[in-house]
């Protein structure tokens, strides 16, 4: 592959080791411009196709066909992010699909939010949360541990990229449209973020932004050996 030269004040940032974190880069408030920051601060990161859709058209010329892809991208430690890109052709319309669901990856709070739960740990969404998309509307409520994904399987896609364990799930609408349903899920996990949360009920529900800390702690730890 050939080298990355970055072109944004991020891009530059991030290549020369300034920004090491995902956590990082989206506190520094800079636009993400670039799939190779993502790439760079998240390596492990799983891609998966959605749904595509085939769109037919009659024109003088004849008959032109589209594809519109939607993909998920998630590192299934609390960075989610989907993307959705139209083209004559499959295979590169999927790629330039996940480019774009790296560019809009977020970050999200997990928790043990469930009152029949309480082991501390960040298994589920904290609290429930509503995400909204055309006339599809999603709740997500904390489960205990155990239960798993109870919800469609374009959800359980989403919700296993980024990293929910367990969740009750709640959906109206045509909820048989992939990418308003793809699209409510996503905007529910991002309300998980914007909802206000005091330092105390935080610490009793275990609730974490991004990226679990034993597992930074652990790739601190291979990189110190590594060098």
């Amino acid at each position: 592959m050939p080298e990355w030269n970055p072109k944004t004040l991020l891009g530059k940032k991030v290549k020369r080791g300034e920004i090491t974190t995902m956590k990082e880069a989206l506190k520094a408030r800079l636009p993400i411009r670039e799939p190779e920051i993502i790439d760079a601060l998240l390596p492990e990161l799983y891609d998966e196709v959605l749904d595509v859709n085939m769109v037919q058209r009659m024109t003088d010329s004849g008959r032109r066909v589209k594809f519109t892809v939607t993909t998920v991208v998630g590192n299934k430690d609390g960075y989610i992010g989907i993307g959705i890109c139209k083209g004559k052709e499959v295979g590169p319309t999927i790629r330039k699909a996940i480019d774009n669901a790296k560019l809009n990856i977020i970050q999200i709070r997990r928790g043990c939010g469930s009152w029949e739960c309480g082991c501390g740990n960040p298994h589920t969404v904290p609290f429930e949360v509503t995400g909204k998309a055309g006339s599809v509307s999603i709740t997500l409520k904390p489960a205990p541990s155990g239960i798993g994904l109870a919800t469609s399987e374009t959800g359980r896609s989403i919700l296993e990229r980024a990293g929910i364990e367990d969740i009750w799930a709640f959906s109206k609408g045509h909820t048989r449209t992939t990418i308003n349903y793809g699209k409510a899920v996503f905007d529910a996990l991002k309300n998980t973020s914007t909802m206000r949360v005091g330092e105390d009920q935080s610490k009793n529900i275990g609730i974490i932004e991004g990226e679990a800390e034993s597992k930074r702690s652990g790739k601190k730890e291979e990189e110190e050996d590594s060098e």
